[in-house]
């Protein structure tokens, strides 16, 4: 049996990944018949169709999706070899590519980051995204990490390693004035308007159980995924904020915002995804030794 064409593997890779066959030609610089026919060659030597024409749409075959599988890896694979031979040379710089929930703490990613932040020899790239792209990204080694404060499901076709790498304590907090004096927590959480997090939170549960052994029914004014914004919301005033204090941890310095209680026993886990690599990235090992918990 011939030895597989990589160039006709490659043209039917991005065919798979393009828009359309037309704008795949014009971004590699190749007319339409040509890339038609290096996909037609690799289809032969497969022994198998790769696309099949619905309108005037290409669409994968099964056979297909399996060779987009293998030409993913193969690729991705070959990417990752050169980055991390190159980061071997002497005097070459380092490079590492975080991805990060785009509803996630920058003061969370910030802490976890800082010991490369301020490293001359590092090339940091950061990419805020939605959970399921984000994977994918680091599925096709585009990305050495995720950062999330959910761990993604796992099962055999997804074999994330998933690292806890810090717990954070959750609070009440709010602008002093509506804070007020000498009123108990179950009085605040009662009458003073609540900023939640959303029910898919890890928190949220923890949150609802108190409000329920307390008897409270809460008058909540937002519930929020994204801790910016959360933050912003406790800023403005609308109410008190249910909240990790790292997310406003410049507002309680600065006393804008002030604190009112711990939550005994809830806490927001943040995590680490990776994926099992040959050549595992160097500052990434080192920044989860010395933060995992």
């Amino acid at each position: 049996m011939a030895a597989l064409n990589y160039n006709h593997l490659r043209y039917f890779w991005a065919v798979a990944h393009g828009e359309s066959l037309t704008r795949t030609a014009e971004r590699l610089g190749v007319s339409q018949s040509a890339l038609s026919i290096q996909i037609k060659k690799l289809e032969h030597q497969v022994g198998h169709p790769l696309f099949e024409r619905r309108g005037k749409q290409l669409v994968l075959t099964e056979a297909g999706h399996i060779a987009l599988q293998h030409a993913d890896a193969i690729f991705s694979s070959g990417d990752e070899l050169m980055n991390i031979l190159r980061q071997r040379k002497v005097g070459r710089r380092q490079s590492l590519r975080v991805g990060a929930q785009a509803t996630l703490s920058r003061n969370f990613q910030v802490a976890f980051l800082a010991p490369v932040l301020d490293r001359s020899d590092v090339d940091l790239t950061l990419r805020a995204g939605s959970l399921g792209d984000l994977l994918k990204a680091l599925e096709s080694h585009r990305l050495d990490v995720v950062l999330v404060n959910l761990p993604p499901a796992r099962d055999a076709e997804t074999p994330w390693i998933v690292h806890p790498i810090a717990e954070q304590p959750v609070s009440l907090v709010g602008r002093p004035l509506r804070v007020g004096q000498r009123r108990s927590l179950k009085t605040l959480l009662a009458r003073e308007p609540l900023i939640l997090p959303s029910v898919e939170s890890s928190i949220r549960s923890g949150v609802d159980a108190l409000l329920n052994r307390l008897g409270v029914v809460p008058r909540i004014v937002a519930e929020v995924d994204d801790m910016a914004m959360l933050r912003l919301l406790a800023r403005e005033n609308l109410g008190l904020a249910v909240v990790p204090p790292i997310v406003v941890r410049d507002e309680l310095s600065s006393g804008l915002l002030v604190e009112v209680v711990q939550f005994p026993k809830l806490v927001e886990t943040f995590y680490a995804v990776t994926l099992a690599r040959r050549f595992p990235n160097r500052l990434l090992k080192d920044l989860l030794r010395d933060s995992t918990v």
